[in-house]
């Protein structure tokens, strides 16, 4: 079973299995529903009616059977009000990590399994391999530029078990040249979305105000603080600001200054320098251990706080069902609710959702 969002990677990805001589089923899932949202802007990314036909097209010109596979109930009870929640509680959440490893891979399984298949295959860039300690493992895709590992973090052993991910030892620009091989020079060209699907405007403060009732009142006229508690300002209310965040603060100091952090028990948004975005330590939760099924003494690490950073050097101490991270060097912008990825060499070691972050001399 392929997931096909229409887009060049799925695609490439089921004709490919389709050659080797796999049965596929095509299966694009349909996650949000913009009638029922309040937003004006199309339908994009995996969502997009147009990219449904072009998954169904490119089914039915190979031979294989395509489904579009409802699953807006299960999406919005767990990605939506999760990333309502974690901007209520002061956090920035990553909710295509949650959708990936939560939703969309249980989905694909549930029917996977309804249909007798034995594997699940997506387009995603990074690769799956058995351990000698008998785990499966996510390691990088060779195209580094591409690599999606980061975000599979979440991926529990009995998915990783049953997935493929036939991209990871190809370059992207492999990947175009054999959409023309196929026959679709079109889709070589297709844009990339990196929008989350159900804010495609970008404007993640409007989509709060209209899922929270009276969200604007509850937390309108907070202090902006700095570092020392002194009141700097007003501003518009604690969830509508990230770390890190240095435009759209509508304060004037006369240098830049940045979101250091934020205080949802008492609607206070402390501002910095840049300096002040420095942290070498924070508490990593929720854990999804991959190559190894625990961390028992400190190691070394290089973790990655982003999707498209390279990683820092870093200490692992477990504590209990957490971790802390110390870095050898100073990171900044290190963000609740955000992702931490521990790699060894190429391997994902495992991942969880940032805690906190704090300076240690």
């Amino acid at each position: 079973m392929v997931a096909m969002s229409g887009g060049i990677d799925s695609t490439v990805t089921a004709l490919m299995l389709h050659d080797e001589g796999y049965e596929v089923i095509g299966i694009t899932m349909k996650t949000w529903d913009y009638a029922t949202s309040g937003t004006s802007k199309k339908e994009t990314g995996c969502c997009n009616l147009d990219s449904f036909n072009d998954a169904r097209m490119a089914a039915v010109e190979h031979g294989f059977p395509h489904f579009v596979l409802d699953i807006r109930e299960e999406f919005g009870d767990f990605v939506i009000n999760n990333f309502v929640d974690e901007y209520l509680a002061g956090r920035t959440p990553n909710p295509c990590v949650m959708c990936s490893t939560h939703i969309k891979w249980r989905a694909l399984l549930k029917r996977a399994d309804a249909l007798d298949c034995e594997f699940i295959a997506t387009g995603h860039y990074g690769n799956i391999r058995q351990y000698d300690n008998g785990r499966y493992v996510i390691s990088k895709g060779i195209d580094e530029t591409k690599d999606q590992s980061y975000v599979l973090w979440g991926l529990q052993q009995d998915l990783l078990s049953r997935t493929m991910l036939p991209l990871g030892k190809y370059r992207k620009t492999e990947i175009r040249q054999m959409a023309i091989d196929y026959g679709y020079p079109e889709l070589a060209k297709k844009a990339e979305s990196y929008e989350i699907c159900f804010v495609p405007d970008n404007d993640y403060r409007g989509f709060l105000k209209k899922k929270v009732k009276g969200l604007e009142e509850k937390v309108s006229d907070g202090n902006f603080i700095d570092k020392h508690g002194k009141i700097l300002g007003k501003h518009k209310g604690y969830p509508f600001y990230t770390v890190g965040q240095r435009k759209g603060l509508d304060i004037a100091f006369g240098k830049p200054v940045y979101v250091t952090s934020i205080h949802p028990e008492n609607n206070s948004v402390v501002l910095g320098d840049e300096d002040d975005l420095d942290q070498n330590d924070m508490m990593v939760g929720k854990l999804n251990m991959i190559k190894y099924d625990s961390i028992e003494t400190t190691m070394e690490a290089n973790t990655k706080i982003r999707y498209k950073s390279p990683g820092s050097f870093s200490q692992l101490f477990p504590e209990g069902n957490e971790v802390r991270v110390r870095f050898f060097d100073q990171v900044k912008s290190i963000a609740p609710g955000q992702s931490a990825v521990f790699y060894e060499d190429d391997d994902v070691i495992g991942g969880g959702i940032i805690q906190q972050g704090r300076q240690v001399f």
